[in-house]
């Protein structure tokens, strides 16, 4: 079984989300490592936003809205590859997600242009 997520973002609505909440947004969203791997770029935060949407998608869960449901934003992380290819490590809820959903493998893609970031995951059970 596979099972798919696709997201889109505009990198100027991670720029907004920055001047308006600053890292109070950042810590929300974004984990410690990302953070220091983005050094503030919206590019690069958009990216990963879109990344983490696209991989709750692809496990059906979304992410924890104010009714309490999904997992939590940190849990979805984007890491690195050695050869500098993005990958996804998922936490707490979100692995539990793909735990019941026997997840074996899972594939990141992630590209963007100076105003948009798209992300695709891809996840086979």
């Amino acid at each position: 079984m596979l099972t798919a997520g696709v997201d889109l973002v505009e990198v100027i609505r991670i720029e907004k989300a920055l001047r308006r909440h600053g890292d109070r947004f950042l810590h929300h969203v974004f984990t410690e490592a990302e953070i220091a791997y983005c050094a503030g770029r919206p590019l690069q935060l958009a990216a990963r936003f879109a990344a983490k949407e696209a991989a709750a998608k692809a496990l059906g869960c979304g992410l924890v809205a104010l009714s309490g449901g999904g997992v939590n934003w940190r849990e979805i992380e984007v890491v690195q590859t050695r050869q500098g290819q993005p990958r996804l490590e998922l936490h707490g809820a979100a692995h539990r997600a793909a735990l019941a959903l026997n997840i074996l493998d899972h594939t990141l893609s992630i590209s963007h242009t100076d105003t948009l970031a798209i992300a695709l995951v891809v996840m086979r059970a």
